[in-house]
C-alpha cells in the first residue's frame, strides 16, 4: 500500500442525502419497495377479498372498510405498487435477455416503466374511486 492511500483518512459516515442514483437504480430500487410492500399487505388485501366474497353481510363489512378515506389511500399506494412492480419486472426481464443495456436505453426503459406505472395508477384509480 502506499503512503498516500495509507494516511488518507476514511470518512466516519455515509451522507445518504449525497448520493445521486440514477434513474435506473431509482426504478430498481422502487421495485424492490414495491415488491415488499405487496408481499406485507398481502394479509389485508386477502381479508378484503374474504370480505367481498363471503356473504351479504360480509360484504357490507368490506364496504364499511373500503368507505374509509384512509383505506382508499392505502388501496390507492397498492396499486402503484402492483402496476410499478408488473412494468419494472417486464423491463428486468428484457434485461435478462440482454435488451436495452445501454446507457440510454436503459435510461429511456426507465422513464418509460415510471410514466406507464403512474398514469396507469391515475387512470384506474380514478374509474374505480
Amino acid at each position: 500500500m502506499s503512503e498516500v492511500t495509507a494516511r488518507k483518512p476514511r470518512p466516519k459516515y455515509l451522507a445518504l442525502n449525497e448520493i445521486r442514483l440514477p434513474l435506473p437504480g431509482i426504478v430498481s430500487i422502487l421495485h424492490r419497495i414495491s415488491g415488499v410492500g405487496l408481499f406485507l399487505m398481502l394479509p389485508f388485501l386477502l381479508y378484503l377479498l374474504d370480505r367481498s366474497l363471503g356473504s351479504p353481510e360480509t360484504f357490507e363489512t368490506f364496504a364499511a372498510v373500503v368507505d374509509n378515506w384512509f383505506i382508499k389511500l392505502i388501496l390507492f399506494g397498492l396499486l402503484w405498487a402492483y402496476l410499478h412492480h408488473f412494468c419494472a419486472g417486464i423491463r428486468f426481464l428484457m434485461l435478462d435477455l440482454h435488451k436495452g443495456l445501454e446507457l440510454e436505453e436503459a435510461r429511456k426503459s426507465s422513464k418509460i416503466v415510471l410514466v406507464v406505472s403512474l398514469t396507469l395508477t391515475l387512470i384506474i384509480g380514478v374509474v374505480l374511486w
